[in-house]
């Protein structure tokens, strides 16, 4: 499961965009909880919302049960997720994913691609609290061997996944995107430590 990405460099266009947090800092270990940007339709136009890692539908009355993803497989039939599915469709950025493999011992590795910046496909929740709307959102993901990971779209895909305009079959499609060949470096044991959150963690092995 993807349970942790980083998002430490970005391109000038994507801090151009409208709602990029003015003190947005580079992160090298984000996990479920914290804040991340999402980039989302919003009144015809692309913005930049700091959004909430864990799903928080309205109805929601557990707050320690906020899913940090959906099964790709399920996505559209779950009730948890289906309406967002519809009507609330982002992407959250990173530069790269953490994968820890193995048996005996799991060891970690860091996953990125060709692109600086990679566009995991998310649902994401309003939730009013004390008259202020917060944001919440939820990777999907797909499976990859004997783990999970984020279901990623290329620069074309993401449009017609952020569309309000997009079909039930097209989004279908969407969901069996073929994935892009990605980069492994295996990494120190420095990253286990959820708690650090510096260059450090893409120390090699």
């Amino acid at each position: 499961m993807c349970g942790r990405f980083a998002l430490f460099r970005w391109t000038p266009d994507f801090a151009a965009l409208p709602g990029f947090p003015a003190d947005q800092a580079p992160h090298w270990s984000v996990a479920p909880g914290a804040q991340v940007l999402l980039l989302r339709q919003h009144e015809g136009a692309q913005r930049i919302d700091r959004v909430r890692w864990g799903l928080t539908p309205a109805w929601l009355k557990d707050l320690a049960r906020t899913p940090a993803h959906a099964r790709a497989e399920t996505v559209a039939e779950q009730p948890m997720f289906r309406e967002a599915f519809q009507l609330r469709r982002g992407l959250v950025v990173a530069n790269g994913f953490y994968e820890w493999r193995g048996s005996a011992r799991k060891r970690p590795l860091w996953m990125s691609g060709e692109s600086a910046l990679m566009y995991f496909a998310a649902l994401w929740e309003p939730y009013p609290v004390q008259g202020y709307t917060y944001l919440s959102t939820a990777l999907i993901t797909l499976p990859a061997a004997d783990q999970r990971r984020p279901l990623i779209l290329d620069e074309a895909s993401t449009q017609d996944w952020l569309s309000a305009g997009t079909s039930g079959d097209q989004l279908a499609a969407l969901l069996q995107t073929p994935q892009p060949q990605l980069r492994e470096r295996r990494l120190a044991t420095l990253v286990n430590d959820p708690r650090l959150d510096a260059p450090e963690c893409l120390t090699p092995a």
